[in-house]
C-alpha cells in the first residue's frame, strides 16, 4: 500500500492535541452474523459537495476527517443561456482557504471535463496537492495544465493507479478502487475507508451489458466492505426508463455498416473524450482501406495522448492531415471532428456555414452524430441538424439508428446497483436536483428507507459518526466562480446582469459637454446606440432624447448649486431610461458621459 502521511504532504507535524482517546463501538453489518468492531474517536467523517448536486457539471466533493481532507474530482460546468460571455464555471473553494496544508490528495475518477476541467485553476490555487488517477486521466490533466499556463505541469505531484487492486493511504483515509464502465478510458470507481464509514463512489458509470444481456461489470463485492457503507451514486439517468438499451457491440456494428456502405465522405461528430470509440473507427477504417482525418484541437490532443499510452494502435498512414483529404477519393475519407453540440466556432458549425478551409459538404456525404445531447443544448443541436439536412441527404443520429450509447446509468441500473451494494446510506449525486429526487424514489421503491437517503444541495455538510448520518445546519459557500478568458471570479452577478441587459436591449450612450462654471450644455449632445436602434433611421427619437437630456440637466442644476457630475449623470440615466421605455417599451443600458470644460 502506498502511504502518504499528513506530515509528508503538509511539511508539519500534527499537534498532539488532535490525537483522541479511542473506544470500541459496534456497528451493524447486514453481511456478517456479528457486528464489526470499530474504533471511535471524537472525529467524524464529513462529506461536503462543492458542486454537482444542483447541475450537470462542476463535480467536486470534499471528504474531511479530523485534520485530513481529500478531494474527489475538480470539474467545470458549461455556462447557461443567461451567462453571456462566460467560458465556464468552476467550484468555489473558499471553504479550503487556510486549509491547504490539510489536503492529503485529489482523486480524479476520469478525464471528462465535468470532472477535471477546473483542475488547472484549482490545483494552482491550492498549492498543487498530490493528484491520484489512472494514466489517461493524469495525462489529460497534465495537458490541460500546460494549455492553461505553460510550464505549470512541472508542479504536478502524481500517484499513478497502476492496478485496480492498488491501495493508497492519505492521512486518515485508506483509498481503494474498483472497475466501472463509462464512455472514456481509464475511468475508475473509488472506495474511501475511514474509522466512521466507507464511501463507495463509482464516479460516472453505467451497467454495460453484452448482446446476450450479461453484465460486463458487477458490484456485489462492494457489499462486503465495512459498514456503514455510504453509496454516492451518479444519478443522471434516473429518468431514463428504457431497460433495453443498445449494447456497445450493436453500436459498433451500425457504425461499421455505415462506414463501409456510404458513397461519399463520412463526417462523424462526437466527443473528443470518446477515445475507445474513435480508436475502433480508426482500426476499422484501416481494415477496409480508408483514411481518417481528425479535426478539432481537443480531438487531436486526446488521440495523441491515447497513442502515446498505447491505447490506440494503428498504422501511421491511416491518419492523414485534414489539409490533405483532397488527395484521396471522397469515398475513402472519414473525418472525425468536434462540434456535435452546435458550438459556434466548432468544426461542424464551420462546415455547415461553409467557413471550413478544407471540408465542403455535398449531398451524397454522410454525417453521423455519435454523441448524446448535453442537457441545455437541445435547441442548439436541433438548429445544427436542421442546417445539415439542408446540405446533406444522409444525416444519421440516434433517432434514426443506434450510433451512440450513453456512458451513464439508467433507472434500472440505479436500482440494480443498490441491490448489489446494499449500502447503509444512499446519496444520489452529479445531476440536477429533480434527477436526484427521482433517484430517491427509485431507491424507496425497492425497499430502501427514506431516512437513510440524503439528497444534498451544493454546500451541505453530511456528518457520519458512530453509524449515524445527519446534515449539519450550516452550509458551505458554493456560489458561482465564473471564468471569462484569463479572468477567474472577476465576473460577478452585477457584471453578468449588465451583459444580460446589453444582450437583450443594447446600449445607449449620451455624451454631453458642460461648462464647468455655468453647467450649461456646450455644443451638440452626441448619441451613440449599439444594439438598440439605428440612429440614422430614428432622427425623431434621437432629437426628442436630446431635449430630455437638456431638461434633466436644467432640473438638476436648478435644484442644487454646482451639483457633482455623478449627480447629473444619474439624473440623465433615470430620465432618459424612463423616456425610452415609454417610447419603445425597451430598456437599453443608458450610459451618460459628462465632460466638463
Amino acid at each position: 500500500m502506498l502511504d502518504i502521511r499528513p506530515s509528508r504532504l503538509s511539511q508539519m507535524r500534527q499537534p498532539r492535541k488532535t490525537i483522541q482517546p479511542l473506544r470500541k463501538i459496534r456497528v451493524a453489518d447486514k453481511n456478517n452474523p456479528s457486528p464489526i468492531i470499530r474504533q471511535e474517536t471524537k472525529n467524524s467523517l464529513r462529506i461536503i459537495p462543492l458542486g454537482g448536486q444542483e447541475e450537470v457539471g462542476r463535480n467536486m466533493t470534499l471528504f474531511e476527517y479530523g485534520q485530513d481532507i481529500i478531494i474527489l474530482d475538480m470539474g467545470l460546468q458549461f455556462p447557461e443561456e443567461d451567462m453571456p460571455g462566460i467560458d465556464y464555471i468552476i467550484p468555489n473553494i473558499s471553504y479550503l482557504k487556510g486549509k491547504e496544508k490539510r489536503i492529503r490528495g485529489v482523486i480524479l475518477s476520469h478525464g471528462h471535463l465535468d470532472h477535471i476541467g477546473a483542475a488547472p485553476i484549482l490545483l494552482r490555487n491550492l498549492g498543487y496537492p498530490t493528484i491520484i488517477g489512472r494514466d489517461m486521466t493524469l495525462a489529460m490533466v497534465k495537458k490541460k495544465l500546460e494549455d492553461f499556463e505553460k510550464g505549470s505541469a512541472q508542479n504536478l505531484k502524481t500517484i499513478r493507479v497502476k492496478a485496480i487492486t492498488d491501495k493508497i493511504r492519505l492521512g486518515s483515509f485508506e483509498i481503494e478502487f474498483f472497475d466501472v464502465e463509462h464512455s472514456i478510458m481509464d475511468a475508475v470507481g473509488v472506495i474511501i475507508k475511514t474509522p466512521d464509514g466507507t464511501v463507495i463512489h463509482p464516479g460516472d458509470w453505467t451497467m454495460e451489458k453484452s448482446v446476450n444481456g450479461k453484465s460486463l461489470v458487477t458490484y456485489q463485492h462492494l457489499s462486503r466492505l465495512p459498514s456503514p457503507r455510504i453509496l454516492m451514486l451518479e444519478s443522471l439517468g434516473a429518468i431514463v426508463k428504457n431497460p433495453n438499451r443498445t449494447t456497445e457491440e450493436e453500436m459498433y456494428f451500425n457504425l461499421e455498416k455505415l462506414i463501409s456502405e456510404t458513397t461519399g465522405k463520412i463526417i462523424i461528430g462526437t466527443f473528443s473524450s470518446q477515445i475507445k470509440r474513435i480508436g475502433h473507427i480508426l482500426e476499422y477504417a484501416e481494415k477496409i482501406g480508408k483514411k481518417v482525418a481528425l479535426d478539432g484541437y481537443s480531438m487531436k490532443m486526446n488521440v495523441e495522448i491515447a497513442k502515446e499510452l498505447g491505447y490506440i494502435k494503428m498504422h501511421k498512414d491511416t491518419l492523414v492531415p485534414i489539409a490533405n483529404i483532397h488527395n484521396y477519393p471522397e469515398n475513402k475519407i472519414i473525418v472525425i471532428c468536434t462540434g456535435a453540440q452546435g458550438e459556434g466556432n466548432a468544426v461542424l458549425s464551420r462546415i455547415i456555414t461553409d467557413n471550413h478551409r478544407f471540408i465542403k459538404i455535398k449531398k451524397n456525404d454522410t454525417v453521423i452524430f455519435s454523441s448524446s445531447v448535453i442537457p441545455g443544448n437541445e435547441r442548439t443541436v436541433q438548429r445544427l441538424k436542421d442546417n445539415l439536412y439542408r446540405k446533406c441527404d444522409n444525416v444519421i443520429h440516434d433517432d434514426i439508428m443506434d450510433v451512440h450509447i450513453s456512458g451513464h446509468c439508467s433507472a434500472v441500473d440505479i436500482q440494480e446497483m443498490l441491490r448489489q451494494v446494499r449500502p447503509d446510506f444512499f446519496l444520489p449525486v452529479y445531476a440536477n436536483h429533480y434527477m436526484l429526487k427521482e433517484a430517491e424514489k427509485l431507491a424507496t421503491r425497492i425497499g430502501f428507507r427514506k431516512e437513510n437517503i440524503f439528497v444534498l444541495d451544493n454546500g451541505h455538510v453530511l456528518e457520519v459518526r458512530a453509524g449515524k448520518a445527519n446534515v449539519l445546519p450550516k452550509k458551505v459557500d458554493t456560489s458561482y466562480v465564473m471564468v471569462d478568458g484569463l479572468g477567474v471570479g472577476d465576473v460577478g452577478q452585477v457584471v453578468l446582469r449588465d451583459r444580460q441587459v446589453l444582450s437583450e436591449d443594447g446600449m445607449f450612450v449620451i455624451t454631453v459637454i458642460l461648462d464647468s462654471k455655468t453647467k450649461n450644455v456646450v455644443g451638440n449632445i452626441q448619441i451613440t446606440s449599439r444594439g438598440f436602434i439605428y440612429v440614422k433611421d430614428n432622427f425623431d427619437l434621437v432629437n426628442e432624447t436630446k431635449l430630455q437630456v437638456k431638461k434633466a440637466i436644467k432640473d438638476t442644476t436648478s435644484k442644487k448649486t454646482s451639483p457633482e457630475k455623478k449627480f447629473i449623470e444619474n439624473a440623465i440615466r433615470e430620465v432618459v431610461g424612463l423616456f425610452l421605455f415609454q417610447k419603445t417599451e425597451r430598456r437599453p443600458m443608458v450610459l451618460p458621459v459628462i465632460i466638463e470644460v
